[in-house]
């Protein structure tokens, strides 16, 4: 079957002079082997910004991430900052994580920025996404990147982009620069060749300044004075997460980090794991197992770009468990919370976010604290844009959404796994100066506010036609929706692509308040809340489950627990997603 008109005609594109010989005999050897769907894959669009910017898989082809889809991604970001900052010096920050290519990716961006005569300030080994936020505002600088397709499997790369806040690009600057992007109607408009005199290596040095501004997010150093010796397992699952994680942790002042040395060196294959993703059990499994032999407190883990972590803590019958995104984040809010009110911190002005698709638990620990909450779209740079318009009229505390990212103070504007490391230690430090496991004051937590639990399922949907679908699942959600979930009836509709929340008792119609992202949320008559949201860099679609249980005691815990997670599997299996 012949290819689409339009994908042969990109095909033809790119077996022209301006594309180097390499890309050319990939591209043959994929016609010659008769693989038309991957052809097809590779050329029927050209990457798009998401929600994390630039990331697909490496390879030849528009749809793929290589030094042609990046270089135009560049050019196209160097032209908007010399439009945005007419007349002054601009200046960008790059770092990269432990993938494959990330290295050479980031030396091409820095000659592109570089030809652009925009100085640039290159790191001069891999680092965590968290840190090249901090260094874009360090450095006063206008833009940066990071070449990193944080937990994605190995086949995987990407490119986010940074503003002079130090946050991803929002509106309206990620839709500009897109469209800069599309007016380089050829490669030979990409400026390829470097002016090494404009890259500047930098790296121990903002490491030191990164340091000495996380120290002081710790809040009860005298706790960690006394429990030292807390027994702590740490995996970057291969990534760069080991050029900070330990040495914070050094610097908090704990004397027992033990790292899971299979996992310790920097390995863009990501050899001992499916996928570095420290959602997964599996990827978890050498930490946990180190940890159960060495009879630890804790496990942390970060993934390859070390802004998700990934936590493990011993239940009270002896068993290692993982937490999941929302039960650390609800720890993380709670201790912030509950530590500073102790320490005589909290002020009036405090505040905490957390997405529309994060527990509401968090919320409701917010209000028990008199604390001042938000809530906002799925992805941190919302959070960040957030921190951004309450600047100095506010007090950022920390925020969090499911997918296993927080921020702790606000000199970071991404979510950032090496300074919850830390904190997460200092909480179970804590916890243990009081005789209690961090399990322990998980419970206890929800014992207090309320038994939350979560559950997510992500549908797969690959190549052209996995597009289409997911577009025609959220098409009939909305022509179509459920009057029951589950046995339970839906009270609301809450529709952010029109930013319309739709109450079926009243009748009544409110703003979202938002701006507008393709999420749809159900909310039933207990108060359950489901929610389907396309994820915007991976061909997937996302359906999370959020239900609420009481709880009067920590002996029910387990009971409660299992009772709710049952409600969910009904959900699931009445809509149909098994």
């Amino acid at each position: 079957m012949p290819l689409a008109p339009a994908i042969q005609q990109t095909i033809n594109t790119w077996l022209t002079p301006e594309y180097d010989a390499e890309t050319q005999a990939a591209i043959h050897e994929l016609q010659t082997s008769g693989q038309d769907d991957q052809l097809t894959d590779a050329f029927y669009r050209s990457l798009e910004f998401g929600t994390g910017g630039l990331r697909g898989i490496m390879g030849p082809g528009s749809n793929r991430m290589n030094r042609y889809t990046l270089g135009m991604a560049t050019q196209g970001l160097c032209n908007y900052l010399i439009q945005s900052f007419p007349g002054q010096e601009i200046k960008v920050a790059i770092a990269h994580d432990s993938r494959n290519n990330s290295a050479e990716f980031a030396q091409i961006a820095a000659g592109i920025f570089s030809a652009n005569g925009i100085v640039v300030y290159l790191f001069d080994a891999l680092r965590p996404t968290p840190e090249l936020s901090f260094a874009i505002r360090e450095l006063e600088c206008q833009s940066g990147c990071v070449i990193t397709a944080s937990h994605n499997p190995k086949e995987y790369n990407g490119y986010k982009v940074y503003w002079n806040d130090g946050a991803q690009v929002v509106a309206p600057h990620d839709a500009n620069i897109i469209a800069e992007v599309n007016k380089i109607t050829s490669v030979g408009e990409v400026k390829f060749e470097a002016d090494r005199s404009k890259i500047i290596s930098v790296g121990e040095n903002i490491d030191a300044l990164y340091f000495a501004r996380a120290r002081q997010l710790s809040i009860d150093p005298a706790a960690i004075r006394r429990q030292h010796g807390l027994k702590i397992v740490y995996t970057p699952i291969h990534g760069s997460g080991i050029t900070l994680v330990p040495g914070l942790l050094r610097e908090f002042g704990f004397t027992n980090v033990s790292i899971v040395e299979a996992q310790a060196t920097p390995d863009g294959n990501f050899p001992t794991v499916q996928s570095p993703n420290p959602e997964e059990k599996s990827a978890m499994q050498l930490a946990l197992n180190q940890a159960q032999a060495q009879d630890a407190d804790i496990v942390l883990a970060t993934d390859p770009d070390a802004d998700r972590v990934g936590v493990g803590v011993k239940n009270d019958k002896g068993e290692w468990v993982l937490l999941n995104g929302n039960q650390t984040a609800a720890l993380l809010t709670y201790y912030l919370l509950s530590a500073r009110h102790r320490a005589g911190q909290t002020t009036p002005k405090d505040f905490i976010v957390y997405t529309i698709v994060t527990s509401e638990i968090i919320g409701d620990i917010a209000r028990q604290h008199n604390v001042k909450s938000y809530q906002t779209l799925t992805g941190f740079k919302y959070i960040a844009g957030l921190i951004r318009d309450l600047e100095g009229q506010e007090t950022y505390i920390g925020g969090g959404e499911e997918s296993y990212g927080f921020l702790i103070g606000d000199f970071v504007r991404d979510k950032d796994a090496v300074s919850a490391c830390a904190l997460i230690a200092e909480m179970a430090a804590v916890a243990k100066d009081q005789g209690r496991t961090l399990y322990q004051e998980m419970v206890h937590m929800y014992a207090t506010y309320g038994l939350y639990v979560e559950d997510l399922i992500s549908l797969t949907k690959e190549g052209q036609r996995g597009a289409e679908e997911i577009q025609e699942m959220m098409a009939q959600l909305r022509a179509n929706p459920p009057q029951t979930i589950a046995g339970l009836k839906v009270v609301e509709i809450r529709d952010y692509k029109i930013g319309r929340i739709h109450d079926l008792r009243t009748g009544l119609a409110t703003e979202t308040g938002l701006e507008s992202s393709n999420v749809l949320q159900f909310i039933t008559e207990d108060g359950s809340k489901i929610s389907a949201r396309p994820s915007g860099t991976e061909p997937k679609i996302k359906f999370y489950f959020s239900v609420k249980q009481p709880l009067k005691s920590v002996v029910d815990f387990d009971l409660a627990t299992s009772l709710a997670q049952e409600k969910i599997q009904a959900i699931i299996a009445d809509m149909k997603l098994k």
